[in-house]
This record gives structure tokens, sequence and C-alpha cells, in this order.
């Protein structure tokens, strides 16, 4: 269950669902009381009871339980721990008949009570074969009655957890060779590993499986009961194994250009010249392999790799993974072709898309590039943004048919009848030619899934209308078409947001703003901020991973600290406010403080975290880049600014740790090598003055924004108070001045400053150098 370049996937093939449909809640009476207990498990203590029952009576008006056993009333028949959580992960599984607990030290004392293994069931609340397993085995009253009479269950969303899933996604891997959602463990009360994989049909035979989940279940347990002090003994040689596969290698040498060329003849091999990506199905887009891609070829003129970034985000646009009626894009292709995804959209996804289309509009000067990131933003802000500003996690795959049964892709699919019940004549039949809407379809019950399946020309010759005509044709029907869309029974959304992820979508609005001249998109990303900086921060710099109803909670990780700091420092170059490059600094002091190794790098969790099995010092790029790769990233943006070279020796010191892995296997980080390639170029350093009181500086601001300049630091300033406090944080622009009372800019590099401009033009020519070229990867 693992793909190789993001050690991530779903086990199978998307397929519809099976959920069975649940009668309406009686909302005239909401006087529901939690069980006495779980089918098989222990009594729930009265406190307990209570506290079940108080949290039932405290949902909100509308709440369905979501389970198919229910009272006549529509009351869950069963209610367990996860009713009292605020994840909806959590919440999905919180009236199974599974007597769940949510991770904790409660569950463990409980099964040394008890002297029972643990199961642990890891996933989150938009991943499809999470939920197959839910109506597969934890609705199923047998295979719940027998884990609650022989073992003590527990849930964790690995979303709000990433330190418990990494480190049993490690065991996973290890154990199998694979891995995935949702994630099955067995652990010893000392929560040690006697058993680990993903997803497991039901009962033998199905799916094809040999041996079922209760079957393994069983099997676990009965060799347990005789047996316990035997597989302990093993668990903990495993556990053993696992941490020497987590120890951090001993540092090395700083890596070298050379590094990055390698890394970049290895995606060569792998590029799939036909439909663009690396590898075969199933396809994840990877915007990190991209952005190096991109930054090679800026400095070593290497068609190929332009080539290989550019047809691959050709790809992904024209493909089924793009919602081209609503924005953005789904979690990853099912197929080669980029054609059938795997319907849930992912926030870290878009955000990070949206700047690497950017990106590559800055490279390439294509429009087309710069439409899709702004798609993308808009979805963003249409769909996933709280009325906090903060913006939610992800939305499902799965969406209910008028049967109640819920069906992946069914909101995003259409059929000829119904893209002719919103159109007319030939918009209809331009729309069914451009996405490649057929009779036949491609998911059951012959829905299309919406992909360029012919060019606007090609289809506008074909149809004999004019290119212009076609092409304004098209952009009306889209938003007719989403209308018609939006009236159907939407995905769940995940509402939770996460500090991290927000710090990206931060970073993808405010580059947004600089690139696409669009002020409301810096608006996007400071009220995000704010809500990240006040909500989920402590004036101390310690962070909260989870804002959810009001409240934060779990500690943050190293990606919500790196990802944060990036976004702050992107907004700070917007329209450089003091504070956005205050705070950055704030939470990168409490990151070195809390998290950092001093031998170089930084560890998973914090000093005071909770003791997992292991300690660990990611490197490698998954879903997300790696939280190391972006924190050194950050120090080097930091020295730039603020000229402290403390920040460039840690950066030092974090390349020297993970150097040795990145010799090894460059292509598992590329997002390391981006800021390797930040550190061998000159930077420039770019300070553009206003005349005090008249700040628009936007003429230089769309200058530079037709550049592809991702090794810079962009400080504008007002001469006068403005340009005093910043120059306390930014020396470099101290003192600068106007000249003649104009907008003057002034592009340095390692501190030496050529001749000051008005024209923007000149900036341009200026800024356009590129100092430090890389020799060609030989491949």
């Amino acid at each position: 269950m693992s793909d190789a370049a993001s050690t991530e996937s779903e086990r199978l093939p998307a397929e519809g669902s099976e959920k069975a449909s649940t009668p309406e809640p009686n909302r005239a009476s909401r006087d529901w009381e939690a069980p006495e207990s779980a089918p098989g498990g222990e009594p729930y203590e009265p406190p307990l009871r209570d506290e079940l029952t108080r949290a039932l009576a405290e949902k909100p008006d509308g709440y369905i339980p979501r389970t198919e056993h229910l009272k006549q009333d529509g009351s869950p028949l069963y209610t367990n721990r996860l009713v009292r959580e605020s994840s909806p992960y959590l919440l999905q599984h919180a009236h199974n008949p599974v007597d769940w607990h949510a991770w904790g030290d409660e569950a463990f004392e409980k099964a040394r009570a008890l002297k029972r293994p643990v199961l642990l069931s890891v996933g989150y609340s938009t991943c499809h074969w999470c939920h197959v397993m839910e109506r597969e085995s934890f609705e199923d009253v047998e295979i719940a009655t027998y884990i609650n009479e022989h073992y003590v269950a527990i849930k964790v969303d690995r979303e709000e957890r990433p330190d418990v899933d990494e480190t049993y996604m490690a065991v996973v891997q290890l154990l199998t060779g694979g891995g995935g959602w949702p994630m099955t463990a067995i652990l010893t009360p000392q929560r040690q590993p006697l058993f680990a994989g993903t997803y497991f049909p039901a009962r033998d035979g199905d799916r094809g499986a040999g041996a079922g989940f209760l079957t393994i279940l069983t099997q676990i347990q009965a060799r347990y009961a005789v047996d316990g002090a035997t597989m302990a003994a093993e668990a903990g040689v495993t556990t053993r194994r696992l941490q020497a596969l987590a120890a951090p290698a001993p540092p090395g040498d700083l890596p070298d250009a050379q590094v990055i060329a390698r890394a970049v003849a290895d995606f060569s091999k792998a590029f799939d010249t036909v439909f663009g990506g690396f590898g075969g199905a199933p396809k994840f887009p990877r915007p990190v392999t991209l952005e190096l891609l991109l930054r090679y070829h800026r400095r070593s003129g290497d068609p190929d790799a332009l080539h290989m970034a550019v047809y691959t985000l050709e790809r992904m646009a024209a493909g089924g993974i793009r919602d081209h009626i609503g924005g953005g894009f789904h979690r990853y292709a099912t197929d080669a072709r980029w054609r059938v995804p795997h319907f849930e959209k992912m926030l870290y996804d878009n955000a990070a898309l949206a700047i690497v289309y950017l990106e590559a509009h800055q490279a390439t000067g294509r429009a087309d590039f710069a439409e899709v990131a702004t798609e993308i933003l808009d979805y963003v802000a249409r769909e996933m943004t709280d009325p906090s500003g903060g913006f939610y996690s992800a939305t499902d795959a799965d969406s209910p048919n008028p049967d109640g049964e819920d069906e992946e892709g069914l909101y995003f699919s259409w059929t000829p009848a119904e893209i002719r019940a919103v159109l007319q004549g030939k918009d209809a039949d331009l729309a069914l030619e451009v996405y490649g809407v057929t009779e036949a379809g491609h998911l059951e019950g012959g829905r299309s899934i919406l992909h360029i399946g012919k060019g606007v020309d090609t289809a506008a010759v074909q149809l004999g209308l004019g290119t212009n005509d076609a092409r304004r044709r098209l952009a009306a029907a889209r938003p007719a078409l989403l209308r018609a869309r939006s009236g159907r029974a939407p995905p769940l959304t995940d509402t939770k947001i996460i500090a991290g992820w927000n710090g990206l979508m931060i970073s993808a609005f405010a580059r947004g703003a600089l690139v696409l001249g669009n002020s409301i998109y810096e608006g996007r990303a400071r009220v995000a901020a704010e809500l990240v900086t006040t909500r989920l921060m402590s004036p101390e710099g310690k962070l909260h991973r989870v804002w959810k109803d009001g409240v934060a909670r779990h500690d943050a990780v190293l990606e919500d600290y790196a990802l944060a700091i990036a976004g702050l420092l992107d907004l700070f170059e917007v329209r450089a406010e003091a504070r956005w490059l205050e705070l950055a600094t704030t939470l990168q002091a409490r990151l070195d403080a809390d998290f950092s190794d001093e031998r170089g790098g930084y560890f998973l969790a914090a000093r005071d975290a909770e003791k997992l099995l292991v300690r660990s010092k990611p490197d490698s790029d998954g879903a997300l880049p790696s939280g190391n790769a972006v924190a050194i990233l950050n120090l080097l943006r930091l020295a730039e600014l603020t000229g402290r070279e403390k920040y460039r020796a840690s950066a030092e010191r974090g390349f020297r740790a993970f150097g040795r892995a990145a010799r090894m296997r460059p292509t598992s980080m590329p997002k390391m090598l981006v800021a390797l390639d930040y550190y061998l170029d000159a930077p420039k350093e770019i300070v553009i003055v206003a005349p005090e009181g008249d700040p628009d500086v936007s003429a230089f601001v769309d200058a530079l924004s037709d550049l592809y300049l991702p090794n810079r630091t962009l400080v504008a300033v007002s001469a006068g108070a403005h340009s005093r406090q910043i120059g306390e944080l930014v020396p470099l622009a101290r003192d600068k001045t106007t000249t003649g009372n104009a907008p003057t800019a002034y592009l340095c590099e390692k501190r030496v400053c050529k001749k000051p401009t008005t024209d923007p033009a000149e900036l341009a020519r200026q800024a356009s150098a590129v100092v430090t070229p890389y020799p060609k990867a030989s491949r």
C-alpha cells in the first residue's frame, strides 16, 4: 500500500461504497442516552455514561449519528468515548458498536489491567478505504463484540496526531514493506507492536482475501492468551529494530550541486514521457519535485528539466484529477494518465499546487498556468474557508446518492443528460466534447469524469463555432454547471484547522497576491495568519496543531512550525508589515529551543512531547514537504532578511545532518534540494523604497511578478517611520532612500548593492541575471 515517491496510497482502486441508508432523527426529542456498555464490552460506570449522555445532548441541531445502528426515534443504539472528541474522523466512529477509546494513558492502563492487547486503528475523515473498513468491520456487531471482549480499541486521527501516525506507519513499513490508511496495528499494553497492516476485509474470502479481519483478530488473540510473554518479547525486538532505523545518521559533509544534478537525472529515468509525472499508477501530484526541476532549469538551462515540469503540469491540468468546474485538485489519480482520480481534496495538495503553478507561470510566461493557480485559490476561498478566516483540512471522496448510499465521485461526475439539463444546444455540445462526457462514461452508472477530452479549438471547428465564440461559451458554461452541481448532496468537509496546512495555504495566497497582483488574496493570507498567530499560538511562540469549535488542541509538530514560519515570511514580503517577521522569528526561537538536535536539524516532536517508541527526524517529502527541509529554507531566508549569521549556521548544520541521506536517495528529498539550491545561489536581495505618504510601488512589483526569482527576498517600505521600523529588523533596508522623491529599487547580492534605479524595467534586467549556474545533469 505505498507509493514509492510519497509513501502514501489508498489500498484498492476507487469503488462505490455500500453504506446503508439511515432514518432521519426525530428532531422533536433529543433525550438520547448513552448505552450501559458496548456489545461485549466493559460496563460504562455511571460518571462515564453520564458524560457520554451529556456529550450527545450537546450536539447541534440536525446532528445525525453516522451509523446504521439506530433506534426508532433516530437516536444511536451505541455511543462510545469518541463522542467527546472534536475530530471529525473520531466523531465518525462515535456510534460504532466498537468500544473505541481516544489515544491516551487511559486506554493503555485499561489494557494492562485486563491483560489484553490493544487494537490501534489510524485514519482520517476523508479516507475512502477507512470508510469501507468502518462499514465492513467496525459497524459489524459480531466483529465489534469480539473486539470488545478481547481487545482495548483505540482510534487515532492521523491529521491530529502525526507523531503517533508516523511511529506506527514506520512499523507497518518495517513489517510489510508498504503502508497507507487505514492503518491497523495490534500493540502490547506497553505500546510495542505485535502486528501491523493496513486495510483488511472483514471476513475470509471478502474481496479475495485469504484471511479476513475477524480471523486475524482471533488468531492473534488466541496466541496472546497462551503465549503473551513470547509475543511481548518479539514486540520488543521489533521496537529495537525500529529505533535503530530511526536513529539519526552522523553528520556528513555539506551536499553540493552534484546532488541536485543526480536527483534530476534520476527523475528523468522515472519520467513518464507519454502522460507526464513519474512512474506508473497510482500517480500523486508531487509539487516539490516540480519546484526542484524548475529551479534546476533556471540555473542549468537544461531543457529536459523544464519539459518534465511543464509537461507534468499540463497533463495534470488536463486530467480528471483537476476539478474543471469548481477548481482545485483531487488527491491523486488511480491511472497513469491522470484521468480517474481518487476524489478527496486535501488543503495541502491545493496549496502546494497553487504555488508550483504560479512558479511555472513565472518560469514560462504561460497565462494558462496562472489561470489554474487562480482557480485553486478561488476554490479554497469559496469552499474551504472558515468564517474565522482559517482554512479547512479536506473534503471527502464520497457523497450520498438519492438513496442515501455513498458513492465515490458522484458529486463531481456527470452524464450527458445532466449536462444537457443545464446547458442548451451548442453550449451543451461544446461542453460534452471538451470535457469528454460520453454515454459510456468512466464510472458505474455511465458517469463521466470531466477532463480535457478535446481542445476548445478542435471542438469549435467540429461544431462550426469560431474559436473566440467557443471560449466565451465554455467560460459561461462553467459557472452554470457549478451552480447546478452545488444543488447535489456534497461530500463531507473536515472543518478542523491545522496550523501547518494553514501556513502552506497562507504562502499560496501571499504568493498569489504578488504574482497575480490580487489584493484580495493578500487579505485572505492576512486573516488566516491572524488566526494562526492568535488562536493557535501562545505569546511565547508555542503552537497548537488543531483549532476546532473555538478550541485549540494538541501540541504542534515540526511541520506546523516550519510551514507557519514560511507562510509568515511570504506574507511579510507582500507589504513588509513588521509583525509578520517578528512573529516568524518568535516561532523560530521556539522551534530551536524545543525541537532542535545539536547535530543539526529538528525532531518531529518537541522535547516535552509524549514519549513514543521513537523520536524521529524526518527528512523525506511525502504528501507534505519535509518539515526539516522547510525549516532549513526558512533559516536561509531569515539569515538574508535579518543578517543574523546564526540562522545560516543552523541551516548548514541541517544540511550536514541530512547530507548522507541526500547523497544516497536524493529523489526522496526534493524540498531539501530546493533549500540547497537557495544556499548555493546568490539570492537576490531587493529593497523598494516609496516616497513617504505615497506607498505605491506596484510598477516595481508588477515587473518582478513576471520574473521567476525563487531565491530572493523582497522588502517594500515607505520612506520615514515605516522605513526606520523595518530597518531595525532588516538591516539591508536601513538608510535606503528614494531618488528624486520617486519610488526607488535596490538590488543587492551578499550585501553588495547595484546602483539604485527608479526604472522598473532596469530592476527586472538586474534581477534576471543568473550568477551561479549549474552544469547539466548527466543521464
